[in-house]
């Protein structure tokens, strides 16, 4: 009697265990980077706007923005067009204010100017293709949070991109090469933000 007993405890324990399994997949499909940005998809584009002179400083940002009302669901990636191509992507849920406070931190080197969605994304898929052919991958969100563009369509798009100095990588050091990280004002994360984020749009 008491090994039965054990016995159907074990099998409560292990099918506890497994549905807990379970939950933590469905959360993490739910609320992982991918399905966030997907959802982002959905919203109109409210920003979309890079770096003045972006060629000739070699470095800055190009931000993506889109959403309803107060909360947007935002892209930023950090650009190094002399050589290193996307340096670095983020995609946090912020407010009108904190959006307009981070363009203006980006705008520290030279002032933030919208471009056309399909121009942008047209950018960041000739910077990608050109850096990793010169041994410089983008980082390893892009591929996702690029996809927050949705069904922009970058290809048709006229803009010429000129990268590097005379077509070749030129590698400077700049402000922001100790972390390659972009910064985002600090009432943008929530306490327990992870460097990716966890906010859900």
């Amino acid at each position: 009697m008491a090994v039965n007993m054990a016995q159907k405890r074990a099998k409560k324990a292990q099918r506890r265990k497994q549905l807990a399994t379970l939950a933590k997949r469905d959360d993490a499909i739910h609320n992982g980077l991918p399905a966030r940005v997907s959802r982002a998809t959905q919203s109109p584009i409210r920003y979309c706007c890079v770096n003045e002179g972006l060629f000739e400083i070699g470095m800055g940002t190009l931000l993506l923005a889109r959403g309803h009302g107060s909360k947007l669901a935002v892209a930023a990636f950090l650009l190094d067009t002399f050589a290193l191509g996307i340096k670095d992507v983020m995609f946090r849920l912020m407010d009108g204010e904190q959006v307009e406070r981070y363009l203006d931190m980006a705008a520290a080197s030279s002032r933030m100017v919208p471009v056309d969605p399909g121009h942008a994304r047209k950018l960041l898929h000739e910077l990608a293709a050109w850096s990793k052919q010169h041994g410089f991958a983008p980082h390893r969100d892009f591929v996702t949070v690029e996809k927050i563009f949705g069904d922009v369509n970058g290809d048709d798009n006229q803009g010429v991109f000129r990268f590097g100095r005379d077509g070749k990588p030129l590698l400077i050091s700049g402000p922001f090469d100790s972390d390659a990280e972009l910064l985002w004002p600090d009432d943008a994360l929530e306490d327990d933000s992870e460097p990716d984020g966890r906010d859900s749009p």
